[in-house]
């Protein structure tokens, strides 16, 4: 069959791009495909014609794919195109069901029994979570074991050795690389394997026994693999020995869409496809289907500054459409309040799109307490379980029940009470012999320097004031007055979750119902039915990598989330460093391309690198009048003299700086807390005086600062 009847029988359509990576079948292949350019329907197309038009048999085709979802949904698509009999004969397989027939078929080569699998992570929290205990000296929360499996996953996926797992150790904040060598032991002693492990053991059988990987090549002299940007080290260098010998390697993949780099994901190894497959041929699919014109003129040159990358340029296939937009707004809380409005009756398919699911939580609050409805992609979320959210919480309960031994052991050294471990045992066993309070006791029996009573007292009365006010202003006065923040700052540890919390703080108004709100939010999460028709989706990006919408919402694109870290320069950045920016990079264009119609930016106060670069066009306000003023009294450089003319972007800048709960400093009254503004209006408290102001006057007269 020629592929002109092949196209005519099977009603194919494709660009010329397209027919020649169709067409392209013997040899190492490497097919660049930007996104929306149909790599999908072009993969399953290939396969029809490697039967159809070049006779190879079904059965010596191996087709890989990254997930068991999307195996199941290349077969059905190939299936619809070539029909059921053909599908049943094909091999579409994700890379650790090929490594478990190679252990099969090695097992009974030798007349052994593989490990069992475990096939559930609960199967092996308990284990885990008592060598975490044993080597930390700590009960490890959700996110701690979320963290710890999430960095074995990744030892094993990227072939670490010990040194580079002593390395990993310093950015974990824990002991990794011992938890996972006792991890390892303890499994193999209980003759268990994990997901990652049957890799490991498929690779050294593959390695060390020439028979079964004859076997294997024999099996499958070609080799088709989706999503190549995705797969891993180890995954590669199976792949790598599959292929080996007839070289009929065919990878689809998109360096500029790798975003699972905290998975071991290694797209080094489309970058050095040439050079590890001599003679290959590198194609590309630059038409985008999916975006209008704008959209993808707009991402295009985004990515194009990624250094990282092969040369191709990603060209629109639909005509222009709407502009790329940037929704101006007066602060980051400002964002849950227009995308609450957009929810309202909404219509049509729109997605708010965001890195990390903290970010959506105060939009969820919202959407749920006024019963609006909203489908959520992929609820999984640690943030509850947090260290810092924990933190938090347990100080709130602890103001709550003074006499709470346990408690008390787990917050005693996060804030400004000075007292060592020994002496907090023996306060604890004071308290509960006495029946007094934890720190009645540290005061009556401590025998401590004056001013190590003072901060003791300085808490309880800290303790006191929380359990009469709002949440959000009780957790201001944890971080800034009772040193919680200071304690992060001395572990190097970011503070967002504070500004998540506070959100959901400000609408409670006690930490009692807080406290409360918090368990609920956990539970509505977890146990959220999503209705599949609901058009207003909330989602992150990672979890809507190969899907498209018709609006897209980017919520907080902004410097410190968005990118987490600016870096201007390779020159002065560390490789890992700079690898980790360009990976920040393309999350944002896979955000941004997942759009059709209506692509959307919100412009806040917080600087926006991402955002600048995408819309192409000097911002309307800039960082150097009213916000520098601010600035540089932040940083202690002596104020600005008033000048007699302000411009009214100043004058916003100062008033965007004032939310709720943000620390200042008054020339006559000192240091305060902002409890509430308005658009003419600020009141500050001090101490236990509340003032208002008028706006105008103490921008004019420099008599407030941020602190």
């Amino acid at each position: 069959m020629t592929f002109d009847e092949f196209q005519n029988k099977y009603n194919i359509i494709l660009n010329q791009q397209q027919q020649v990576a169709v067409q392209t079948v013997d040899g190492p292949v490497l097919l660049l495909a930007v996104p929306g350019s149909g790599k999908t329907t072009v993969l399953v197309t290939r396969l029809g014609y490697m039967i159809y038009c070049k006779g190879i048999p079904p059965e010596n085709i191996l087709t890989l794919t990254y997930t068991i979802a999307a195996t199941r949904d290349m077969a059905d698509r190939f299936e619809k195109y070539f029909g059921a009999e053909l599908r049943e004969r094909m091999e579409f397989r994700t890379i650790n069901g090929v490594c478990a027939r190679v252990i099969h078929y090695f097992g009974r080569l030798i007349g052994k029994s593989s490990f069992q699998l475990v096939t559930e992570e609960k199967s092996t929290a308990g284990m885990l979570s008592l060598i975490f205990q044993d080597i930390e000296g700590t009960y490890p929360t959700e996110g701690d074991m979320k963290d710890v499996r999430s960095l074995i996953t990744y030892i094993k996926n990227m072939m670490l050795s010990q040194k580079q797992m002593e390395e990993l150790k310093k950015e974990a904040g824990f002991q990794i690389s011992e938890i996972y060598k006792r991890y390892c032991e303890e499994m193999r002693k209980q003759g268990l394997m994990d997901y990652d492990d049957q890799m490991i053991y498929a690779l050294n059988i593959l390695r060390k026994s020439p028979e079964t990987l004859q076997y294997f090549q024999s099996c499958y002299p070609y080799i088709c693999v989706d999503e190549a940007q995705d797969t891993s080290k180890i995954q590669h260098e199976i792949i790598a020995l599959l292929a080996r010998g007839k070289d009929n390697l065919f990878m689809v993949g998109d360096e500029d869409q790798s975003i699972y780099g905290f998975r071991a994901a290694y797209p080094k190894a489309i970058l050095s496809f040439e050079k590890n497959h001599p003679g290959a041929k590198v194609l590309l699919m630059e038409e985008n289907f999916r975006s209008n014109a704008n959209i993808v003129t707009a991402a295009d040159k985004f990515i194009q500054k990624n250094t990282n990358r092969h040369v191709k340029h990603m060209r629109a296939f639909r005509a222009a459409g709407a502009d790329v937009r940037e929704i101006e707004l007066k602060s980051r809380k400002a964002q849950y309040t227009y995308l609450e409005k957009v929810a309202v009756g909404c219509q049509t398919q729109t997605a708010v799109l965001y890195r990390d699911n903290e970010s959506v939580l105060p939009l969820v609050d919202r959407l749920e307490r006024n019963g609006i409805p909203y489908c959520m992609r992929n609820a999984e979320l640690t943030f509850f379980t947090h260290r810092i959210v924990t933190d938090i919480l347990n100080i709130i309960r602890f103001a709550m029940n003074p006499k709470d031994t346990e408690l008390f052991m787990q917050i005693y050294f996060k804030i400004n009470l000075y007292i060592n471990k020994q002496n907090a045992m023996r306060f604890c066993e004071i308290s509960a012999e006495k029946g007094m309070s934890v720190l009645e006791a540290a005061v009556r029996y401590g025998d401590f320097p004056d001013y190590t009573v003072r901060s003791i007292r300085d808490i309880c009365m800290h303790l006191e004031g929380m359990q009469k006010e709002a949440a959000d202003k009780a957790i201001y006065r944890i971080v800034k007055l009772m040193g919680y923040g200071e304690y992060l700052e001395r572990m190097g540890m970011n503070d967002g979750k504070i500004f998540i919390m506070k959100e959901i703080a400000c609408m409670e108004q006690s930490v009692e119902s807080f406290l409360h709100r918090m368990m609920e939010l956990s539970r509505i999460i977890k146990e959220k039915e999503n209705d599949p028709k609901c058009p207003f989706i909330l989602s992150t990006i990672h979890a809507s990598k190969g899907l498209e919408y018709d609006t897209v919402y980017l919520l907080d694109v902004m410097d410190g989330i968005l990118p987490e870290k600016v870096l201007m320069s390779q020159k002065k950045a560390e490789p890992k460093e700079w690898e980790n920016y360009e990976e920040e990079r393309r999350l944002f264009y896979v955000g941004v391309t997942r759009a059709k119609n209506h692509l959307n930016l919100f412009k806040v106060p917080n600087t926006s690198t991402f955002g600048k670069e995408l819309i192409g066009k000097t911002p309307k306000r800039e960082i150097t009048s009213g916000q520098g003023r601010l600035q540089k009294q932040i940083q202690g450089k002596s104020p600005v003299k008033p000048k007699k003319i302000f411009s009214q972007e100043e004058y916003e800048a100062f008033c965007d700086a004032l939310g709720e709960g943000i620390g200042v400093v008054h020339k006559k009254y000192g240091q305060g807390v902002v409890a509430e503004s308005s658009e003419e209006y600020v009141t500050v408290q001090f101490g236990g005086t509340e003032r208002k102001f008028q706006l105008k006057f103490l921008f004019e007269s420099e008599l407030l600062r941020v602190e």
